[in-house]
């Protein structure tokens, strides 16, 4: 699918973006998969909108790859277009994160172990 955003400065600390499973719009379209949501990363069993700030590990298998998770992915109108009427307010607040890695490596597509190298800091 390519990403729009390649090389573009403004977009090079947020190159991958995940989604957690749980918050796909399912009630809306029942078929709605990740490449609906115009993100990387699908994950199951993890709240990952709560990591906005932190540091983590995703390893599929063949090493572990840092990502630093930067922002929120906020839904835009076009999920509306391509999952259904309500989506993009559907997903306000739960629809995904974007993030930097940090190291080079590979995932692929199956099970994952998920660690929080480095919590977010407070600014305090």
């Amino acid at each position: 699918m390519g990403d729009r955003y390649y090389a573009r400065p403004a977009h090079r600390d947020a190159a991958v973006t995940l989604l957690s499973a749980e918050n796909l719009t399912l009630d809306i379209n029942p078929v709605a998969d990740l490449r609906l949501t115009r993100r990387n990363v699908l994950l199951r069993g993890i709240d990952i909108d709560a990591y906005v700030g932190s540091t983590m590990s995703l390893d599929t298998g063949a090493g572990p790859v840092l990502l630093a998770v930067r922002r929120p992915a906020r839904p835009c109108a076009w999920m509306d277009a391509v999952i259904g009427p309500g989506a993009q307010r559907a997903l306000r607040g739960k629809g995904g994160v974007r993030s930097m890695p940090l190291t080079d490596g590979v995932l692929t597509l199956g099970k994952a172990e998920f660690a929080v190298v480095e919590e977010e800091r407070s600014a305090s």
